[in-house]
């Protein structure tokens, strides 16, 4: 799913807070005792199966259905949904609910809100108690959860990118899928000789998350942690190869330059004027609700890399469960986040009906993804495509003002698109301008 975040930069002194209570917090004895295999340190919040009445707000679809399985066999632990959209609202209103003292149990919340949602005292520290199931994700998944090697989620779902395609107009047009971006670059240019009113994509302004994603394939990592400070590296060596490949593909005329998600958009991915989409595993869904005249007509293929032979992706999008610090219940409630997430039950449920890609590995093969995509019938191998990008994909730490540095990517870099500029200077702009904020709020603040 398409991840849309609000977040708000708080002051130093609540970062130092949380920093003491993630150090203190979840040092008991593992054990065993714990029903379902979630185990380990749930311990250290409390008896795990005690009795308890959970809230949990949440917004992926038909996510109660799969929560219903669990009241049955937990007559004792219900969880009662409190369905919620996402994206800035949800933040908003979990930011106002913890001031209040009404935050509640269980929360699900996208990758990049996560920081803020530490930040401000509401996800609670989690890293002992979760420590159990660690090895049911990969490490770049278990890392979207992580700051400083403290744990304040459980992965949910994660959104490997991949390559899709028109394999009908490929077929026709001579055209072969490319493997690396230099060949992706040479391909660009080829559809422009052969056929001068199409283009193989374009590059959006308006989705920062896709350029994170692709950033993060080539090696970036813009946000990092050294105790109690944070370190902004988005105008890293890896982003500016980025940025720079793509302005060159866009400034040459080989590469269209209008945003994604419009009316214009979804025409020309309908009527063949654009032929690829670098995007995610959810992509296949999306094409389904812009372009479903093309049913047949796309396949999937890796992401092209920067070198040849080279096996590695990138993320666009995802969420993880978390449990709130004001939760009284955190060990029924974490273990609760823990079966979600990682029971074949409830991953399958979450497959089948709330249409996500799971973070735990082992639900990356599940049988409930044997069937490839409305949109891709004839493709068998999508979803095991999609398990090895997920394999592949480098690790990205999510920063506690996220918002500013997606504001300033929309604005520098239409602005560069539109005035023929290196797309560089928008990174430069997005690094200059992160840092800076982070600053007035009173952040320590390092660039590397």
């Amino acid at each position: 799913m398409r991840c849309t975040s609000m977040l708000k930069a708080l002051s130093a002194s609540m970062v130092l807070a949380m920093a003491a209570a993630a150090c203190s917090s979840g040092g008991g004895t593992p054990d065993s005792g714990d029903e379902g295999g979630t185990g380990g340190g749930l311990r250290s919040y409390g008896d795990p199966n005690a009795p308890a009445e959970l809230e949990f707000w949440a917004w992926a679809t038909n996510i109660e259905q799969v929560v219903d399985i669990w009241n049955r066999q937990h007559p004792d632990q219900q969880v009662e949904v409190n369905s919620q959209a996402q994206g800035d609202e949800l933040v908003t209103r979990l930011l106002t609910a913890a001031k209040a003292g009404n935050a509640p149990c269980l929360m699900q919340t996208e990758y990049q809100a996560l920081p803020v949602l530490v930040s401000n005292g509401v996800a609670a520290d989690v890293t002992a108690a979760a420590e159990t199931v660690r090895g049911e994700f990969s490490d770049s998944a278990w890392g979207l959860t992580s700051f400083s090697d403290q744990t304040f989620a459980i992965p949910q779902d994660v959104a490997p990118m991949m390559l899709y395609y028109r394999e009908d107009l490929f077929e026709q047009m001579g055209l072969e899928v490319p493997q690396t971006w230099d060949e992706y670059a040479d391909l660009a240019a080829e559809v422009r000789r052969k056929a001068p009113d199409r283009f193989l994509t374009t590059f959006s302004s308006n989705d920062p998350g896709w350029f994170a994603g692709l950033s993060q394939q080539a090696g970036a990592n813009w946000w990092s942690t050294d105790g109690e400070q944070w370190s902004v590296d988005i105008d890293d060596e890896a982003t500016e190869q980025v940025a720079s490949y793509w302005g060159r593909l866009v400034n040459s005329g080989v590469v269209d330059g209008q945003p994604m998600y419009t009316p214009q958009w979804n025409r020309a991915m309908s009527d063949g004027t654009l032929l690829t989409w670098p995007s995610a595993v959810w992509g296949a869904a999306v094409l389904e609700g812009v372009a479903p005249t093309t049913k047949g007509k796309w396949a999937v293929a890796p992401l092209p890399g920067w070198t040849e032979g080279e096996d590695v992706s990138g993320y666009w999008g995802g969420s993880a469960t978390a449990v709130s610090e004001d939760c009284e219940d955190k060990a029924q409630a974490l273990k609760f986040a823990t079966w979600l997430n990682t029971s074949p039950e409830a991953v399958r449920g979450l497959i089948t009906t709330s249409g996500v890609y799971p973070a735990a590995t082992d639900g990356q093969t599940s049988t409930a993804l044997d069937s490839p995509p409305a949109m891709m019938p004839n493709q068998t191998g999508f979803y095991d495509l999609a398990s090895e990008a997920a394999r592949s994909a480098r690790t990205f730490t999510w920063g506690p003002n996220v918002n500013v540095t997606y504001s300033v990517y929309s604005d520098a870099f239409q602005q560069a698109i539109q005035g023929g500029a290196d797309f560089t200077s928008a990174v430069a702009a997005m690094q200059d301008r992160t840092v800076a904020d982070l600053e007035e709020q009173g952040f320590s603040v390092s660039q590397e």
